[in-house]
């Protein structure tokens, strides 16, 4: 549970969403693992970085970092100005970071493009980049299927990886569910929340979506049926080298 940003937490959600995957079928191994719980570990991963030589403070804000392209490297020498400051992954510009996509293909990306990553944020709060890291290796995870718009993330995750001395997990970038428009569904108007009273059809939905073609009297089913169908019969090559899908 991803719940180190305080400011952003809403009283009651995080039991909602365990009640919400329960009434979909989806269920978990062991204990629920919560990042709160685990800020020793990433601050020991940043010691570790820094000590490596490998972190530097920037006093960049929001606006100063602009908004195309990657950070400009503003503070590699020392920030810009006195004041709370972040604490940056400090990345090899000249390196190429590639790694086989279960679903998008051989995937590259120049890390210089993407620029220092912040892994540490001005108010003192571990940032996801870190944070999923640390999290994967403490807990064995092997494969991580998420969603294509997460892509661009996972070579500062790699570099990260390598930085540290944890092993790589296997990834499979899913595509995104857009608006007509190519706007993230999430994010739009027409998004709305999960109905556990409408599991089924909902999970139908979902396969519709995802190119496995279940067949009508499917959607009538109970949750476990339609589960152990797509579980029997899933088809990630109609997906392969697809980041997006249009919302009906």
């Amino acid at each position: 549970m991803e719940d180190v940003d305080g400011a952003r937490l809403v009283q009651g959600c995080a039991a909602r969403m365990l009640r919400t995957l329960e009434a979909f079928g989806l269920t978990w191994d062991g204990p629920i693992e919560y990042q709160s719980a685990r800020t020793s570990g990433y601050a020991a991963a940043l010691a570790q970085l820094s000590a490596s030589g490998l972190t530097f403070e920037c006093s960049c804000s929001r606006r100063e970092r602009g908004t195309g392209g990657g950070y400009p490297g503003t503070c590699r020498a020392a920030p810009a100005r006195a004041g709370p400051t972040a604490t940056r992954f400090r990345i090899d510009e000249r390196r190429q970071v590639s790694f086989l996509d279960r679903l998008q293909g051989e995937c590259t990306f120049a890390l210089g493009e993407r620029g220092d990553v912040i892994v540490r944020r001005r108010d003192g709060a571990f940032a996801y980049q870190l944070a999923v890291v640390v999290d994967d290796a403490l807990q064995g995870v092997s494969d991580v299927v998420r969603g294509a718009d997460l892509l661009d993330s996972t070579p500062w995750q790699i570099a990260l990886q390598e930085a540290l001395h944890l092993p790589a997990p296997r990834y499979l970038h899913l595509p995104l569910v857009v608006e007509p428009g190519g706007a993230k569904l999430a994010k739009s108007r027409r998004s709305v929340p999960l109905d556990p009273a409408a599991a089924g059809e909902q999970l139908y939905g979902v396969l519709t979506l995802l190119r496995q073609d279940p067949p009508a009297e499917l959607k009538l089913e109970p949750v476990a049926t339609i589960l152990d169908w797509a579980t029997r019969r899933w088809r990630p090559e109609r997906l392969r080298g697809v980041r997006q899908v249009c919302a009906p």
